[in-house]
C-alpha cells in the first residue's frame, strides 16, 4: 500500500489510533484514581472530551508528515479536476 497514495487513509487511521490510546490512558487513569472521575453517569462523556483535548495536540505534532502528504493528495486530485473541467469547457466553446 503505497503511503502517497493513500495518504488520507492513513492520516486519518493514525488520528483514531491516537485518540483510542489517549481514551485508554485517561481511562486507566480514571480507572486508578489518578485523574478525579465525574459526577454520575458523565463519566465516559468526560473522559472522551479529555481524550479528545490529549488528542488533538499530540495528532497536530506527531503526524505533520501525514497531514503533509495528504494536503498534497488533495492538491493533487482539486488539480486534476480542473483540468478535467477546463477541457470539458472548451469542447464545449469549440461547438
Amino acid at each position: 500500500m503505497s503511503s502517497q497514495k493513500h495518504a488520507a487513509l492513513l492520516y486519518t487511521a493514525s488520528r483514531v489510533g491516537i485518540f483510542v490510546v489517549c481514551f485508554a490512558v485517561v481511562w486507566v487513569l480514571a480507572y486508578f484514581r489518578v485523574i478525579p472521575l465525574a459526577v454520575g453517569a458523565s463519566n465516559t462523556v468526560w473522559m472522551l472530551l479529555l481524550a479528545i483535548v490529549i488528542s488533538a495536540p499530540l495528532s497536530f505534532v506527531l503526524l505533520r508528515k501525514q497531514r503533509d502528504a495528504m494536503s498534497q493528495q488533495i492538491v493533487a486530485k482539486v488539480d486534476r479536476q480542473k483540468a478535467r473541467l477546463a477541457a470539458n469547457r472548451s469542447q464545449e466553446d469549440g461547438v
